[in-house]
């Protein structure tokens, strides 16, 4: 056979790399730019990662900061909390002509006086029957003993004493632990009312010159922060001010309906779990869960399962007309916060500071979410500072002092999605 002389190849045609038939992919060439994208998008990774970490660095610095200073901040939160109940009769005696002083001193004693006047008439009540439940509870505890010994357990006396002996020795054991978490508790109750004195000390004077503070803020920043520094402000206290009303008057609804099933169903410390309700309503959702889990225990410890079990109903049944009935209706635009995040708040205020945190989770929360809210609106250029009847708040005055007013200006054409379209934000 006659072999033909390969041929050279040819200068316009394409080199190939394999004859392979396939061996192609479909992945486009790389151009020239991408090395140079590639440094860029990595420059900016970089550039994000560092600031992202010293904010989380200085969020860690602000957050030990303020749990250093926490001893002097609780006070003042709580008395704000307060200030926000008492501030509208306070608001109605200054225009009637009542000097400050005088009208913030009538109402913080007046509140002190229902308060007393409320734990007055629960405490007879609770002494009276608490020794009844000890002994309801005495009885219920041997009616679990002959229980046990019963079919299907079978369990013999010797084996529950057995178990109470080894109970009873392990709270000896822990004697010492269990001494140490009582003067812990007596330090805590110690404290508690020590900063109840000094909250209800700066209510006094909240109540008297609250009003100057937001002037007084806005004169320590410019001109052009001052309509920010009062819409703001207005906007904070609004928030804390809907979000007491509403808890209270849910808490209201709460303690009377409930308070009726318990009066009708004859289950004792109506009244004492009735203020208990109403208290535990300023803690959304897990607070109206606690509350109830203890007026069925109570109900559960005096009449027995069948009356527990109607108690369960009656929590269940005004728990659900609350949440889909009353919430929505008495909800402020002001506040809105979606179920998952009031648990979330809830939840992390009680694991960073017990029972207070687990009171101030939601208002914090719902104070991070108005100025969140403000400067989203700010950043789109819908001047949230500005009033819907087009005004915005200016300082006035000289180096005697200054004073918040009015200026008409033309309000913003488009102030965004509602508050309640951000609720599953």
């Amino acid at each position: 056979m006659k072999l033909l002389p390969r041929r050279a190849p040819s200068a316009e045609a394409a080199p190939t790399v394999t004859d392979v038939p396939g061996a192609a992919t479909s992945a486009p060439a790389p151009s020239d730019e991408r090395g140079a994208k590639l440094q860029r998008g990595i420059r900016t990774l970089a550039i994000f990662s560092a600031e992202l970490l010293l904010i989380v660095l200085a969020l860690y610095v602000l957050g030990e900061v303020l749990g250093m200073l926490w001893v002097v901040l609780l006070p003042i939160v709580l008395g704000l909390l307060i200030t926000t109940v008492l501030w509208p009769p306070t608001r109605f005696l200054r225009r009637h002509g009542w000097p400050p002083a005088l009208a913030a001193a009538t109402v913080l004693l007046g509140a002190i006086g229902v308060f007393g006047g409320v734990i007055a008439v629960i405490a007879p009540q609770v002494v009276d029957q608490v020794e009844t439940l000890a002994d309801q509870v005495g009885g219920g505890l041997q009616d679990v003993q002959e229980w046990l010994q019963g079919p299907p357990f079978n369990i013999d006396e010797a084996q529950i004493g057995d178990a109470v002996d080894n109970a009873i020795n392990e709270l000896q054991s822990r004697a010492g632990d269990i001494a140490g978490y009582a003067a812990t508790g007596a330090s805590a109750i110690g404290n508690a009312l020590i900063n109840l004195v000094l909250a209800l000390v700066l209510v006094f004077f909240f109540l008297k010159d609250g009003p100057r503070w937001v002037p007084w803020l806005a004169a320590q920043t410019s001109r052009r922060a001052a309509p920010h520094v009062a819409a703001l402000s207005d906007k904070a206290w609004s928030t804390l001010s809907e979000f007491i009303r509403q808890q209270a008057f849910v808490g209201f609804i709460d303690a009377l309906f409930i308070g009726i099933g318990l009066w009708v169903l004859d289950v004792p410390l109506v009244l004492p779990l009735a203020v208990i309700t109403f208290f535990a309503a300023f803690v959304p959702i897990i607070g109206a869960f606690v509350a109830g889990a203890f007026a069925v225990l109570v109900a559960l410890v005096d009449q027995g399962f069948g009356t527990a079990i109607a108690v369960l109903v009656i929590v269940l049944v005004v728990q659900q007309i609350e949440g889909n009935v009353l919430q929505p209706i008495i909800q402020g635009r002001g506040f809105n916060l979606h179920p998952a995040v009031v648990i979330l708040a809830v939840t992390a205020g009680s694991s960073l500071a017990g029972i207070t945190g687990a009171f101030l989770g939601v208002p914090v929360a719902a104070l991070i979410a108005v100025t969140y809210r403000y400067t989203r609106d700010q950043l789109d250029g819908k001047s949230p500072e500005v009033t819907d009847g087009g005004m915005r708040a200016q300082v006035t005055g000289d180096e005697t002092g200054v004073r918040m007013t009015a200026e008409p200006v033309a309000p913003p054409t488009d102030r965004g999605p509602a508050p309640e379209e951000d609720a599953g934000e």
